[in-house]
């Protein structure tokens, strides 16, 4: 169990709501888990029963469905998820995706969309990159062109989580190819639109729940009205929705490096060798101590960095830095805690296997760890 009891950010209502996190996860994820990760996706049902219970968008406002609540909740959710050893896609809905509609939709959107989200009955994806750019979306390809009151999008996304799910899907497409970053905009595309179609269910290192995807769009025609925002935009929001996208990594990152640290502890305890635990030995307590300290710190940080955000402070540089330093440390802690396990952790049938798997893309997705650098120095 995830340790808050030294942590000042949360309130008791925050307590009281992670309990019942805890106990929706192990009754309604926990035994799903093994069978989500052989099929690379998980059940639409599980979205609706997270929704029922009041883990999805916490923080949408109570006239769309949602309970009006700031991040600290959603960081939670985050916690926990992460903390269990998972990847299904809730924080991508509730931690990335959804704000669009609620800080960039009109009222008609609002409306239609976020009750639906907030309940799990609509699953959400936002389509950014494509098989030829990664985090230079400047250089995308697809394209909206306005015909009439339609839109007609063309083109095609790679590496899009929930691509399979996706009921809706936010794409980052070129409204007006000669502007730059002024010339792209955010156009809801429904799943059921002629012309949309999805690629297969990417084989991943790593993350199986987390169905990932291509998807293609082929003279898929969409009303103006599902314009996200204001055309040309996309690229501004999309810049000015990086830095919760990027806390949320941050958060995952901690909590899954808390999980293999206390793996490890528990291993190296319960594990034998030469008369004694491998727990005693002085290179495994030296290297404990040491992962410790980090993590310590690290906590203390995301702290720090998650009530910057709920207070409208945390900057891009900032955020980038969140990212950056807790995915980095949860690299480091997975590392040495499968090396503490031995030849045991390169067994799937050990938590550390996947745990260590699901970290790689922690570093890449959400902007790279050197894009993160980038980032940060434009700052110095």
């Amino acid at each position: 169990m995830l340790d808050t009891t030294r942590r000042s950010i949360y309130d008791e209502s925050h307590l009281l709501f992670r309990d019942q996190v805890r106990k929706f996860l192990d009754r309604e994820m926990m035994p799903e888990l093994e069978k989500w990760e052989e099929a690379g996706i998980v059940d639409r049902a599980f979205y609706a029963k997270a929704g029922e219970a009041g883990l999805l968008c916490p923080q949408v406002p109570e006239q769309y469905g949602g309970l009006g609540l700031d991040f600290r909740f959603n960081s939670v959710v985050t916690e926990e998820v992460a903390y269990a050893g998972s990847s299904v896609n809730i924080s991508l809905q509730s931690d990335i995706i959804v704000d669009y509609f609620v800080n960039y939709g009109s009222e008609e959107q609002k409306k239609r969309w976020l009750p639906e989200m907030v309940a799990g009955r609509v699953i959400a994806a936002v389509a950014m990159t494509e098989p030829d750019t990664g985090s230079d979306l400047q250089a995308i390809r697809t394209t909206a062109v306005r015909d009439g009151d339609h839109y007609v999008v063309n083109g095609s996304k790679t590496y899009i989580s929930s691509g399979q799910n996706a009921d809706v899907i936010v794409v980052v497409a070129k409204t007006d190819p000669s502007a730059g970053s002024r010339g792209i905009s955010l156009v809801l595309v429904e799943a059921d639109r002629d012309g949309f179609k999805r690629g297969r269910n990417l084989d991943k290192i790593g993350q199986k729940s987390a169905d990932t995807s291509e998807l293609f769009f082929d003279h898929v025609r969409v009303p103006k009205a599902n314009i996200l925002g204001e055309e040309g935009r996309g690229f501004a929001y999309l810049m000015r929705q990086l830095p919760q996208e990027r806390l949320s990594i941050a958060v995952a990152g901690q909590a899954g490096a808390q999980r293999a640290f206390d793996e490890a502890v528990a291993y190296t305890k319960g594990r034998r060798a030469f008369g004694t635990t491998v727990f005693e030995f002085q290179n495994t307590k030296f290297t404990l101590a040491d992962l410790a300290a980090q993590l310590q710190v690290g906590w203390a940080h995301l702290d720090w960095a998650i009530q910057r955000h709920i207070e409208g402070k945390l900057d891009a540089a900032e955020a980038s830095s969140a990212k950056l330093w807790h995915t980095e440390l949860q690299w480091r802690v997975v590392d040495a805690a499968l090396q503490l396990h031995g030849g045991a952790g390169y067994m799937n049938e050990y938590n550390i296997a996947r745990l260590w798997r699901d970290a790689r893309v922690q570093r890449i997705y959400g902007g790279t760890s050197e894009i993160m650098k980038e980032v940060i120095s434009r700052s110095i």
